[in-house]
C-alpha cells in the first residue's frame, strides 16, 4: 500500500520561460483603410521605415561582443475591419517590405489581442489592472472595471447641484499623478460595451497588450499565449480566421519576445501609444513571468527597465 503524497501546487514550478531577443522591432501597425490605399501605401511607408529601423538596430542594446537578437514583427487590424483576405493581403505586404530591403519575420492578427483559440486574452490583461489612486482621492469614481476608463491622475470633479444651504464645489483641473510642473493628463477608454452586452476592446487596450506579448509577459494559467506559428503552406488562407494568431514568416528569425521593444508608425499613433503606456504602468504583470526575465538578463549582463512601460520604445515618423 503506498500513501498518498501531498505537496502545495505553488511548489512546483507552473511558468513557462519563453525564448528571449534583445530586441523586438515592428516594422508597422496598419489598419484595412492603408491596405485599400493599395502597394504604393505600404510602398511610401517601408520607404519612410527603412532608416529608422536601422537606426533602431544599430542603437538597440549592448550585448558584451555578442550577436544581437533582433526580431522583426508586423501586426495587422483585423479586429476592428475586415478587408480582402490573407491570400491577397499578406504577399502584398511581403512583397513590398523585400522591395525597401526590410524582412518580416513574425506576423500577427490584432484580433489575437483579444482572443486567442478559447483564451479571453484582453480580458485577463483587464482584470490584472491596478488603479493608482492620486493623492487625496475618495474613491467617489467607480473603479475601471465597471466603467472602462483609466486615467493617469486625478480627473476634474463632476459638477453637482450644491445642496440647500450649501455652495457648489468649485471646478478643479484635472491633475496628472507623476506631472512635472504641468500636467499631461490623460483619461483612456479601455472598451466599450454595445447593448447587446457585446465588448469591443478599444485600440490603445489592445496595443497595450500587444506590447506585454511582445515583453514575453502574457501567460494563460502558465503557458504562453501569444506562441508563434511556423507558416509552412505555399499560400495564406483565404479567411483571417484560419490565419494563427501569430505566426514565424522566416524560419531563422531570432525569439519573437524580447527584453526590450521599438515601433516604428507614423505619428498619428502617438496619441494610442501615450494612452498604452498609461494602461501598462497600471497593469499588474505575471510575477513569475518577470522574475524570468529579470534572471535571464541578469545572466547575460544587460539593463533592463524595472518599470514594464520603460521597456518599450518608438520611433514615429510623419506620414500619412
Amino acid at each position: 500500500m503506498t500513501e498518498a503524497v501531498f505537496r502545495e501546487t505553488t511548489a512546483d514550478p507552473r511558468t513557462q520561460a519563453v525564448p528571449l531577443s534583445h530586441l523586438s522591432l515592428e516594422l508597422g501597425h496598419l489598419y484595412m483603410e492603408d491596405f485599400e490605399a493599395g502597394p504604393q501605401r505600404l510602398r511610401q511607408h517601408f520607404a519612410q521605415v527603412r532608416p529608422w529601423v536601422e537606426a533602431a538596430r544599430a542603437a538597440a542594446v549592448r550585448t558584451g561582443g555578442r550577436r544581437p537578437r533582433i526580431s522583426t514583427c508586423f501586426l495587422i487590424d483585423d479586429y476592428f475591419t475586415r478587408f480582402s483576405s490573407p491570400a491577397e493581403l499578406v504577399p502584398l505586404l511581403l512583397a513590398e517590405a523585400d522591395r525597401a530591403g526590410l524582412v518580416v519575420d513574425y506576423l500577427a492578427r490584432e484580433s489575437g489581442c483579444a482572443v486567442i483559440g478559447k483564451v479571453p486574452v484582453a480580458q485577463a490583461v483587464a482584470g490584472r489592472i491596478v488603479e493608482s489612486p492620486p493623492p487625496g482621492s475618495h474613491g467617489i469614481r467607480p473603479p475601471a472595471a465597471q466603467t472602462g476608463w483609466l486615467a493617469n491622475g486625478e480627473r476634474s470633479p463632476v459638477a453637482r447641484a450644491p445642496q440647500a444651504m450649501k455652495t457648489a464645489a468649485a471646478w478643479r483641473p484635472p491633475k496628472e499623478t507623476a506631472a512635472r510642473r504641468h500636467s499631461v493628463f490623460l483619461d483612456v477608454e479601455l472598451w466599450s460595451d454595445a447593448p447587446d452586452g457585446h465588448r469591443t476592446w478599444s485600440c490603445p487596450f489592445l496595443a497595450a497588450v500587444w506590447q506585454l506579448a511582445r515583453l514575453g509577459l502574457l501567460r494563460n494559467e502558465g503557458e504562453p499565449v501569444f506562441v508563434p506559428h511556423p507558416h509552412t503552406a505555399s499560400q495564406f488562407p483565404e479567411d483571417w480566421d484560419e490565419l494563427p494568431a501569430l505566426i514565424r514568416l522566416n524560419p531563422r528569425a531570432d525569439p519573437f519576445a524580447a527584453y526590450r521593444t521599438c515601433s516604428v508608425l507614423p505619428n498619428r499613433f502617438l496619441p494610442v501609444e501615450h494612452a498604452v503606456r498609461v494602461i501598462l504602468d497600471q497593469t499588474e504583470v505575471d510575477r513569475e513571468a518577470l522574475n524570468q526575465v529579470a534572471e535571464r538578463s541578469a545572466h547575460e549582463d544587460l539593463a533592463v527597465p524595472d518599470s514594464v512601460a520603460d521597456r518599450v520604445s518608438y520611433v514615429f515618423y510623419a506620414g500619412p
